[in-house]
């Protein structure tokens, strides 16, 4: 388990990180900014109209069974309407697809808030993206946001990615026991018996992959290979003023938190856990 808390962290000048805040004032805490051998300009929370909307409200049910995906998405819009504000995610078992945030979103997790992400990889269109550095295509992230600005994941609540049923399997990695429980379940193995991979889907797209990105031009030939194409758990790419603060992210396909090309990216008692 990785516990973040309170250090800044810069990347190639495109990112700003600040592992720990205070919410009650919304601001950072002073001490942060002293002795740097840099210029930093004091980092602010996002701020969100009051506007509150609970999934709830949209047909959601915390049920673990019922897909939500609509819910959430008509939520979100609902809000975005009206300039943003909070998405409540009450207590309880909420499965559902990928999550969108759009400008001004903030969602907010109730405590005994479990989000999990659907296991159906038809669940998850394919999208152009970055990964590995490389200008690719994967399928879309559970959670995700492209050119917004004021947007938070909050709360008590845990985010699942049902990464277990997207990652390949090593041998080695596995007790007798749970190899033979694992081979039995489905899936495939390649050719030296020694790896699992959850459909032929996926074995194909590890056949010649550079960096886990796979030999792939067209969309013919990315969609051969979908399965592999294991999504990060959040992608924010080109956004603005984000909050991640006190929600766990645990079990993702891929990489966990991937923010690419943002700027001021508060993270406060996060809590990522993945195998």
């Amino acid at each position: 388990m990785l516990k973040k808390n309170f250090i800044p962290i810069f990347c190639f000048s495109l990112f700003t990180f600040s592992l720990h805040s205070q919410v009650e004032n919304n601001s950072i805490p002073p001490d942060l900014y002293k002795n740097l051998p840099f210029d930093m300009e004091e980092i602010k929370k996002p701020v969100f109209p009051d506007h509150q909307v609970s999934i709830t409200d949209f047909g959601a049910v915390g049920d673990g069974l019922t897909l939500n995906t609509e819910a959430f998405s008509k939520a979100i819009r609902s809000l975005a309407g009206q300039g943003g504000g909070t998405v409540i995610i009450p207590n309880g078992i909420w499965y559902t697809g990928p999550i969108v945030l759009e400008d001004n979103i903030h969602l907010y997790t109730e405590e005994g808030a479990l989000v999990v992400f659907s296991e159906n990889f038809d669940d998850y269109p394919i999208v152009s993206t970055v990964f590995e550095g490389l200008d690719t295509k994967r399928c879309q992230s559970p959670l995700s946001a492209i050119n917004a600005t004021n947007i938070a994941i909050t709360g008590k609540g845990v985010f699942n990615g049902s990464g277990d049923a997207w990652r390949p399997v090593k041998k080695e990695k596995m007790t007798g026991s749970q190899w033979k429980k694992l081979v039995s379940s489905g899936g495939v193995l390649n050719e030296k018996k020694d790896m699992w991979f959850p459909s032929e889907k996926s074995l194909k797209g590890d056949q010649g992959a550079n960096m886990n990105v796979p030999n792939a031009t067209t969309d013919e030939e990315f969609l051969a290979v979908k399965d592999f194409l294991r999504p990060v758990m959040i992608s924010f790419r080109n956004c603005k003023n984000v909050l991640l603060e006190g929600v766990t992210f645990e079990n993702s396909p891929s990489w966990n938190i991937h923010p690419f090309v943002c700027e001021n990216i508060i993270l406060q008692d996060v809590t990522v856990r993945n195998p």
